[in-house]
């Protein structure tokens, strides 16, 4: 089947899917949970032919961390189906609804987007949160990961396919495109694919943006930033620091930038050090770092631009709250920003001034996560400001539509002032 007949069934799948009960697709996500489950030892097993194949090609640790799929990863992605099933279905719901005139009943309702073309990495765990967020917000899914995960992808996509289709899902709903080929077909596809989701490089998420028609959500880097300041309890920092960097450093919420304020400099950056050589973590720091603490790789300006998805950091020093914000505005990737301190009133001003999609005081920025935000996992994060911004979950995979319900109206009635619109809210 080709790519263009491979979108055409996709759609047409969609179109049914807007129709399907919540208790029917519920049955389908307990039908994909228990699949998987019983499917595990095939899907290891492919796993581990993906991974021996890219320790061949010599695939970067970080890399070959992503792309396992063992016991823990099948336990989080069937936890995440159950708690994604919980929730209440995003179609249907009335978002507003007016009375335009007796008899006259105008309603926005929440609906799905149609047909999602994802493109993202080398995680099969990925997969499986995509298809499940797709599944219950009534949206079919073309997917195409990594090819270092192709034979994980192959066992999980007709895993899934199976159990949900048995389930009462519709044909076509989920396919699994595997080459770049597939890809840059698929951006031509608009009359079929109604949203492209890229997870990727900068390079690689302009490249899709700049060479299709069809709507393009997502985000292109992952440069989050750490604001220690003057005001912050310095161990409650160093606690959030090393977790915002080390928790897990090869995803795109994980701290790369910290920026400490001067004040606090001399007490906290020999703490974070101690604790971050325990991770064996290097610092890319500016010369009043390097004053500090030694085995320091000098930072440029280029430092502050990268996201290294590895045991590296960035560390500058500032003077005030307001040089912390304007670093951030200028090289942040509009991902993730936090902020410690027990200043209430510095807090507010970072959170308000901070142009990201997810800002946090106190806290890492490993919590900006579709599953951690009670999404029910993710499709990805949006650092774009329309439709959907953040952690995309079921609502982001969401349009709406008009419903007007009416009884014999005409325009006319109203053109000629024979009836004039009362335009009054009503109750849902």
């Amino acid at each position: 089947m080709n790519i263009i007949e491979t979108a055409q069934k996709a759609k047409t799948a969609s179109l049914q899917m807007a129709a399907i009960s919540s208790d029917i697709k519920n049955q389908a996500l307990q039908a994909m949970a228990k699949a998987l489950t019983n499917n595990a030892a095939a899907i290891f097993e492919a796993n581990h032919a993906d991974i021996a194949r890219s320790q061949s090609e010599n695939l970067d640790a970080p890399m070959l961390k992503r792309l396992k799929f063992d016991e823990s990863k099948l336990q989080s992605v069937v936890d995440g189906i159950a708690s994604l099933e919980l929730l209440a279905d995003p179609v249907g719901h009335v978002q507003q609804a007016t009375l335009l005139d007796d008899g006259l009943e105008l309603r926005r309702v929440s609906c799905p987007i149609g047909v999602i073309g994802m493109i993202f990495e080398s995680r099969p765990d990925a997969l499986v949160q995509i298809s499940s967020l797709c599944l219950k917000s009534g949206n079919a899914v073309l997917l195409k990961g990594g090819r270092e995960a192709i034979e994980t992808n192959r066992v999980l996509t007709k895993v899934i396919a199976e159990a949900t289709i048995a389930a009462g899902m519709p044909e076509g709903w989920i396919q699994l495109l595997e080459t770049r080929e597939d890809v840059n077909a698929m951006l031509k596809l608009d009359q079929y694919i109604d949203l492209i989701i890229p997870r990727g490089s900068n390079a690689f998420v302009q490249y899709i943006m700049q060479n299709s028609s069809i709507a393009v959500l997502g985000h292109a880097d992952g440069i989050c930033h750490l604001y220690i300041d003057s005001a912050a309890d310095i161990d409650m920092a160093v606690k959030v620091a090393v977790d915002a960097k080390c928790q897990y450093v090869s995803v795109c919420n994980a701290t790369e930038t910290m920026l400490v304020h001067s004040n606090v400099a001399k007490v906290f950056l020999p703490k974070l050090k101690a604790e971050l050589d325990k991770h064996n973590v290097e610092i890319f720091g500016c010369e009043r770092v390097a004053a500090i603490i030694p085995d320091v790789t000098p930072a440029t300006d280029t430092t502050w631009k990268t996201e290294y998805l590895d045991y590296k950091v960035s560390i500058k020093l500032v003077d005030s709250i307001d040089e912390a914000i304007a670093h951030i505005n200028k090289y942040s990737s509009r991902h993730t920003e936090s902020i410690i301190t027990a200043d209430a009133n510095a807090a507010q001003r970072f959170m308000d001034l901070c142009d990201s999609g997810s800002v946090m005081w106190n806290c890492s920025t490993r919590f900006a996560d579709g599953f951690r935000y009670g999404l029910g996992a993710e499709v990805g994060i949006s650092t774009s400001k329309i439709h959907a911004r953040g952690p995309v979950g079921l609502d982001g995979l969401q349009s709406y539509k008009w419903r007007l319900k009416g009884n014999g109206h005409i325009v006319a009635d109203y053109a000629n002032g024979t009836k004039t619109f009362k335009h009054k809210p009503l109750n849902n």
